[in-house]
């Protein structure tokens, strides 16, 4: 018999399909197998591999009887809710509780893991309510399945009462409930807790409260879990670095985080996506072109998080070039596109001037959403096509989809580089308008004095300033301040000049326009004041600066910079066009 039964049990093993399972089936009946607890988890085993005949297995352990045990039961509840249909799981055991299965300690945990996964609000409620019933809301284990339960879903209302419920609590508990809260972005309730923690932390909570430190940017109290990972010795493991360096990136230090990165034994997709990613988030694009090159170097293959990271740092840099050949990677590799990077390969070609691709790219996306209408929107609004941008949000108004904040700064924009002025006025009282009810910010206050200045509205201009419900930063008083030097309105200027130094600012753009109005109307002393105040403050004019692209690598140049590698040979090739340029009859001036 024994010899028997580990023939059955290889036969079972090696069983690939329905119809050889029947033939052991017939094997079991006639060898009196079929009531073996261990031979009948195997075949449970089997069936959860091959979710398409549920009621088979229902009918196949029906038949062995219940006074098997749990466990082949528990064990094809546990391989359907492992399956990718966990909702199989929470069938089966409907059924076979119906049959007079009674679960155990063991079983519930299977079930709530299948409700997990495929998000049964409804169904973990019942399951919970069995067990009341039955006595096992005491149970640790159960508890925080039930727990987690709660956290994955969502309901962390639920996953609060049945912690504090708890008796006993272990890090499985605590961290259930640490992570539900992150997940539903109660971060500083997740960071609350985890002070009030009485176990010893382990992996998966460090990270869930270095995810809510980014988040929230607490930057110090993620220094301080980093140093109580050290202190607990459990080392910078990929898993644990990998939630260290996003935290870092959200708070913008990146130095610390292109250390950790740098110190990483290894590394993975995630590691190179969040040190990308963040360098781009934090507008250091031409850094992150050169990480993405040392990623492709280590051999780990990009995926569409980091090429579409990579497309917005070639927008920023007007990468044109290397944009392209993201696009060509794409392609050769097979990636599929999605909405993320049809967006971002939008905005590259937007930004960098290559508007008919721009909308080529655009009217191949089948479906696009807020941030593909912004990024086209921005791109026309930028390059001065400010009615072709108008005809287009209007296109997006008919589509249904509804406009944001970014929507009408990049409307505003395109009014404003276009001189629509009444355009401009118009879209700004809609979008506070129903149905839209949008709040403004600075920028599309900024917008609306910038658009009013350029058509030498002054008067205008400053009385919406007067009237607006936000105080007025530098960058507004700026655009109205510029607008008095083209128009030579000194006295304005004087008013501009008294407010900004209300707010102190640091900006150097303002000091050097205002000086140089009066340094055009011959007013010296005001010249020297405004210098002598710049020299006062600690105010210092920071240099111009250009990027080109040549080859596909970004060059960045900054006023009266000497320190690039090829300067005599840029210099010389400068000093051939000005000859050129003097002798085509053009004179260069300073």
């Amino acid at each position: 018999m024994q010899f028997l039964k580990l023939k059955i049990l290889n036969s079972i093993h090696r069983c690939s399909s329905i119809r050889s399972l029947k033939k052991i089936h017939a094997q079991l009946i006639t060898s009196g197998l079929l009531h073996d607890e261990f031979v009948l988890s195997k075949v449970s085993e089997f069936f959860g591999k091959h979710v398409g005949f549920v009621d088979y297995a229902f009918d196949f352990l029906n038949q062995s009887g219940l006074h098997v045990g749990t466990l082949p039961y528990n064990t094809l509840i546990a391989a359907y809710a492992n399956s990718g249909t966990p909702k199989a799981a929470f069938l089966v055991y409907g059924r076979i509780v119906g049959s007079g299965f009674v679960p155990d300690m063991y079983t519930f945990p299977m079930v709530m893991k299948a409700c997990n996964k495929f998000l049964g609000v409804q169904e973990g409620e019942e399951v919970h309510g069995v067990v009341v019933k039955m006595g096992f809301s005491c149970d640790l284990y159960v508890q925080n399945s039930l727990l987690h339960f709660y956290s994955v879903c969502g309901r962390w209302g639920g996953a609060g009462r049945v912690f504090d419920e708890m008796l006993v609590r272990d890090v499985v508990s605590w961290t259930g409930l640490i992570s539900g809260y992150v997940r539903t972005g109660l971060f500083d309730e997740a960071i609350a807790l985890f002070l009030k923690m009485d176990v010893v932390p382990n992996v998966a909570t460090f990270v869930s409260v270095l995810v809510a430190c980014g988040r929230m940017g607490y930057l110090s109290m993620g220094k301080g879990v980093h140093g109580l990972v050290y202190k607990r010795g459990f080392g910078i493991g990929l898993v644990v670095g990998n939630a260290l360096m996003d935290m870092y990136v959200k708070c913008e230090c990146l130095c610390e985080a292109r250390r950790l990165f740098d110190e990483l034994p290894e590394r993975d997709i995630v590691s190179w996506t969040c040190i990308i990613s963040g360098l781009v988030q934090c507008k250091h694009p031409k850094d992150s072109l050169e990480l993405f090159y040392d990623m492709q170097v280590s051999g780990v293959k990009p995926d569409r998080i980091v090429l579409s990271s990579v497309l917005s740092a070639c927008a920023s840099l007007g990468a044109l070039d290397y944009g392209i050949w993201v696009q060509e990677y794409i392609e050769l590799q097979g990636i599929e596109w999605d909405i993320h990077i049809g967006t971002a390969l939008v905005d590259m070609y937007a930004k960098c001037g290559c508007l008919e691709m721009a909308l080529q790219i655009f009217n191949g996306i089948p479906c696009c959403n807020i941030f593909t209408w912004n990024a086209l929107l921005g791109g026309l609004a930028m390059h001065g096509h400010g009615r072709e941008a108008l005809k287009h949000f209007e296109l997006m108004i008919g589509t249904g989809i509804m406009p944001n904040e970014v929507t009408y700064l990049a409307i505003l924009t395109a009014c404003c580089h276009s001189g629509l002025v009444d355009q401009g006025r118009s879209y700004f009282c809609q979008m506070i308008s129903q149905p839209f009810n949008l709040s403004p910010r600075l920028e599309h206050y900024g917008c609306m004095v910038d658009l009013l200045c350029r058509a030498g509205l002054l008067d205008e201009a400053h009385e919406f300033i007067r009237k607006m419900p936000l105080p007025p930063d530098v960058l507004i008083w700026g655009a109205l301040l510029s607008a008095c030097k083209v128009n030579g309105n000194v006295e304005l200027s004087q008013e501009i000049f008294n407010h900004l130094l209300e707010l102190e600012s640091q900006d150097s753009g303002v000091y050097v326009l205002l000086s140089n109005i009066y340094a055009i109307n011959e007013r010296w002393d005001d010249v020297r004041r405004v210098r002598r105040l710049m020299k006062d403050k600690g105010i210092r004019k920071f240099p111009g600066s250009s990027v080109v692209e040549v080859n596909g690598k970004t060059h960045e140049f900054l006023v009266g910079d000497t320190s690039h590698p090829r300067n005599e040979d840029i210099h010389f090739l400068l000093n051939i066009l000005s000859n050129q340029v003097y002798l085509e009859g053009y004179f260069l001036t300073c």
